[in-house]
């Protein structure tokens, strides 16, 4: 189940689409699993419906989920299969930071720890 901290500096919403998104790429949501609707989810966590329903839209503009009218929303099989251009802009995105850290003059092995330090401390069941 998602955990929420009201202290975070992410948004609650963000913090939903993360808590998904998490749960489908470790596999605790299987392809066809349906999602708790709308309503259930916000009394579970004790927040806005409107703030679910902006985090199912993210998810399914990011190809995690995918409604069916009438049924509610199920994890898509699709997630799987993320295709080279995402990773490649992704990437892009890492070695952009990593520029701008070296034009503050950060030296290269901090960065490297630091990555290092942020991969070891998001680890999942991939492992």
């Amino acid at each position: 189940m998602i955990k929420l901290d009201l202290k975070a500096k992410k948004s609650i919403y963000e913090q939903i689409v993360d808590g998904f998104k998490e749960e489908i790429v470790t596999g605790q949501l299987s392809p066809g699993d349906q999602l708790p609707s709308v309503r259930d989810l916000s009394a579970r966590l004790t927040v806005n419906p409107n703030t679910i329903q902006k985090a199912f839209r993210a998810l399914e503009a990011s190809g995690y989920i995918y409604p069916v009218a009438g049924r509610g929303n199920f994890v898509s099989d699709q997630i799987n299969a993320a295709s080279e251009s995402q990773k490649e802009e992704i990437y892009a995105k890492i070695a952009s930071a990593v520029d701008e850290l070296r034009y503050l003059g950060v030296k290269t092995e901090e960065i490297a720890q630091r990555l290092a330090h942020i991969t070891d401390e998001r680890r999942g069941s991939d492992d």
